[in-house]
Parts: structure tokens; sequence; C-alpha cells
């Protein structure tokens, strides 16, 4: 039975790609390119990886605007779903935008994605918009549902 110890939280460096790009892979349908990841150090995105030992198991990908957060990807490895990793990602993701005074968390989440939406739901999360054909999905485009958090410091 696999280690149920909570993962350590830890910032993601460029060096790390190789071992974030098959979890991306594998938990995404239409993952992104090494390119987007490098983009995102190259912006200053937030970009922390959940680990127990040396193992990577999952990421979040943060965009800071203003006293806004905005949460632009969260990944977590087939091989250890529902065991933790995306609550504890969310959960230190939702802690640092408390400590930097951020005012909202916000993220868009495939409609057909009901288990981060009963993620995201437990954390706080609201629903307040829709962008229609959003994501790439088999057979044409899929909705997006925006979700967003209001914290404490807004």
């Amino acid at each position: 039975m696999p280690s149920l110890d909570p993962p350590v939280i830890l910032p993601l460096e460029r060096e790390d790609l190789p071992r974030l790009m098959p979890i991306e892979r594998a938990g995404h349908v239409y993952p992104w390119s090494e390119r987007v990841f490098q983009d995102c150090w190259q912006s200053g995105y937030y970009l922390d990886g959940a680990f127990r030992a040396n193992d990577l198991l999952g990421f979040s990908v943060v965009m800071p605007v203003l006293d806004e957060w905005h949460l632009l990807n969260l990944c977590v490895s087939p091989r250890v779903q529902r065991q933790g990793i995306g609550r504890s990602l969310l959960a230190y993701l939702l802690d640092q935008a408390e400590k930097a005074g951020v005012g909202s968390v916000w993220l868009e989440v495939r409609q057909s994605n009901d288990p981060a939406q009963q993620l995201y739901a437990a954390h706080g999360f609201e629903q307040v918009g829709r962008r229609r054909d959003y994501y790439p999905a088999p057979g044409g485009r899929e909705d997006a549902l925006v979700l967003t958090r209001r914290l404490q410091a807004g």
C-alpha cells in the first residue's frame, strides 16, 4: 500500500521539467508543451510541486495578477490520484495567497471534470461564469466553468 503521508510542497525549478512533463502528459488529454512551462517560469509564475521523498507527485501553476491569483494548471500523477495530493497543493496555494494578501483566486475547470469541481467546491470555490468552447475536446470544444474564491485579505 502506498504511503499516504501528506506531501511536501516545494517550489519547482526549470531543472524539474523532465520530471514534471510525464505527469502533465499522463494527466491531460491536451497537455501543455515544455515551451509553455518555460514561459511560465520566464514570466514569474509560481510553480510548486508535491513531493514524497524525492518523488514528484503533482504540481500547480499560478499566475499572479495584482491582488488576484489565477490557477492555470493543477495536475496530479494518475498513479497517486485520490490520495490527497491535489487537496494538499490547493490548500498550500490558498495559504500562500492569504499570506501574500491576495484578494481572490480564480480558475477555469472543464465542465466534464467532476472530481476537480468537487475538489474546488470543498475548498470554497464558487462558479461565477462559463467560457464557451474554452478547451479542446475530442470531436470539438468543451466549456470551462469559471470559479473563484475570495480570501480574507480581500
